[in-house]
Protein backbone atom coordinates (compact mmCIF):
# COMPACT_ATOMS: atom_id res chain seq x y z
CA UNK A 1 0.00 0.00 0.00
CA UNK A 2 3.02 2.26 0.57
CA UNK A 3 4.12 1.85 -2.81
CA UNK A 4 1.16 2.79 -4.06
CA UNK A 5 0.88 6.03 -1.89
CA UNK A 6 4.49 6.85 -3.17
CA UNK A 7 4.04 6.35 -6.32
CA UNK A 8 0.97 8.24 -6.96
CA UNK A 9 2.37 10.84 -5.02
CA UNK A 10 5.20 10.86 -6.76
CA UNK A 11 2.92 10.85 -9.77
CA UNK A 12 0.70 13.86 -8.81
CA UNK A 13 3.87 16.02 -8.37
CA UNK A 14 5.42 15.41 -11.29
CA UNK A 15 2.02 16.53 -13.30
CA UNK A 16 2.16 19.98 -11.14
CA UNK A 17 5.98 20.04 -12.18
CA UNK A 18 4.67 19.56 -15.85
CA UNK A 19 1.96 22.45 -15.36
CA UNK A 20 3.93 24.49 -14.16
CA UNK A 21 6.83 24.54 -16.26
CA UNK A 22 4.58 23.44 -20.00
CA UNK A 23 2.51 26.58 -19.75
CA UNK A 24 5.80 29.02 -19.27
CA UNK A 25 7.28 27.34 -22.43
CA UNK A 26 4.36 28.03 -24.74
CA UNK A 27 3.24 31.24 -23.56
CA UNK A 28 2.00 33.60 -26.38
CA UNK A 29 2.44 37.46 -25.81
CA UNK A 30 -0.03 38.38 -28.36
CA UNK A 31 2.56 40.80 -29.96
CA UNK A 32 2.04 39.14 -33.47
CA UNK A 33 -1.74 39.70 -33.66
CA UNK A 34 -2.96 40.40 -37.77
CA UNK A 35 -6.33 41.60 -36.52
CA UNK A 36 -7.95 41.60 -33.18
CA UNK A 37 -8.04 38.25 -31.74
CA UNK A 38 -6.38 36.85 -34.79
CA UNK A 39 -2.89 36.15 -32.91
CA UNK A 40 -2.49 32.81 -34.19
CA UNK A 41 1.00 32.43 -35.62
CA UNK A 42 2.89 29.12 -36.41
CA UNK A 43 5.35 27.65 -34.95
CA UNK A 44 9.08 28.05 -34.93
CA UNK A 45 10.21 25.77 -38.00
CA UNK A 46 6.27 25.90 -39.87
CA UNK A 47 6.99 26.68 -43.50
CA UNK A 48 4.84 30.05 -44.76
CA UNK A 49 3.43 27.94 -47.86
CA UNK A 50 2.18 24.68 -46.93
CA UNK A 51 2.12 22.86 -50.59
CA UNK A 52 4.91 20.98 -51.16
CA UNK A 53 6.17 20.70 -47.49
CA UNK A 54 6.55 18.14 -45.64
CA UNK A 55 3.09 19.51 -43.87
CA UNK A 56 1.49 18.99 -47.38
CA UNK A 57 -1.11 16.21 -47.05
CA UNK A 58 -1.07 15.17 -51.05
CA UNK A 59 -4.37 14.02 -50.67
CA UNK A 60 -5.41 11.65 -53.98
CA UNK A 61 -8.23 14.38 -55.87
CA UNK A 62 -10.08 10.64 -56.67
CA UNK A 63 -10.32 10.46 -53.24
CA UNK A 64 -11.50 13.99 -52.48
CA UNK A 65 -14.14 14.01 -55.37
CA UNK A 66 -16.02 11.24 -53.83
CA UNK A 67 -17.77 13.14 -51.51
CA UNK A 68 -19.00 15.85 -53.92
CA UNK A 69 -19.89 12.82 -56.08
CA UNK A 70 -22.04 11.40 -53.14
CA UNK A 71 -23.89 14.67 -52.91
CA UNK A 72 -24.62 14.79 -56.18
CA UNK A 73 -26.11 11.39 -56.18
CA UNK A 74 -28.11 12.32 -52.76
CA UNK A 75 -29.50 15.65 -54.72
CA UNK A 76 -30.30 13.77 -57.33
CA UNK A 77 -32.45 11.01 -55.54
CA UNK A 78 -34.06 13.69 -53.06
CA UNK A 79 -35.10 15.52 -56.28
CA UNK A 80 -37.02 12.00 -57.42
CA UNK A 81 -38.62 11.49 -54.22
CA UNK A 82 -39.95 15.01 -53.96
CA UNK A 83 -41.04 14.71 -57.64
CA UNK A 84 -42.92 11.70 -56.75
CA UNK A 85 -44.44 13.30 -53.97
CA UNK A 86 -45.71 15.83 -55.68
CA UNK A 87 -47.51 13.53 -57.95
CA UNK A 88 -48.77 10.89 -56.06
CA UNK A 89 -49.13 12.16 -52.54
CA UNK A 90 -47.48 9.31 -51.05
CA UNK A 91 -43.45 9.31 -49.86
CA UNK A 92 -41.37 7.03 -51.02
CA UNK A 93 -37.86 6.33 -49.51
CA UNK A 94 -36.74 3.95 -52.39
CA UNK A 95 -36.06 5.37 -55.25
CA UNK A 96 -35.98 1.86 -57.42
CA UNK A 97 -40.06 1.77 -56.23
CA UNK A 98 -40.13 5.36 -57.75
CA UNK A 99 -41.79 4.84 -61.65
Amino acid sequence: MKTLSLTLVAGIAFAGLAGVIAPAAMAYDGTHCKAQGNCWEPKPGFPEKIAGSKYDPKHDPKQLAKQSESMKAMEARNAARAENFKKTGKWVYDVSKIQ
